[in-house]
C-alpha cells in the first residue's frame, strides 16, 4: 500500500475521532523524531542531519516534548485550587 494511501486512512480515523489538525501535527513530529531518534540510537547529531533540521533545533524540540506533560499539570493542579 503507497504511503499517501496509508495517511489517508489514517486522517479518515483521526476526522473521525475529532482530533484537530493541530494535535494531529505535534503528535506527528513527536513520534517521527521519537522514530528517528531510536534509529540512530538517540545521538542528536546523527538523527538532526537525517531528518534535514539542525542540532539545536532538534534538542530545543525534543526538550519541549520532555517538559510539556509536567507543564500540563501544574497547569491542571493551578485550575483545580
Amino acid at each position: 500500500m503507497q504511503i499517501r494511501t496509508r495517511m489517508e486512512l489514517l486522517i479518515e480515523e483521526m476526522l473521525d475521532g475529532r482530533i484537530f489538525l493541530n494535535e494531529a501535527m505535534t503528535e506527528f513530529e513527536k513520534l517521527y523524531i521519537q522514530k528517528a531518534l531510536e534509529r540512530n540510537n538517540e545521538h542528536l547529531s546523527k538523527t538532526a542531519s537525517a531528518l534535514g533540521i539542525h542540532r539545536n533545533t532538534l534538542s530545543k524540540r525534543v526538550s519541549n516534548y520532555q517538559t510539556a506533560p509536567k507543564t500540563a499539570k501544574r497547569l491542571i493542579s493551578r485550575r483545580s485550587r
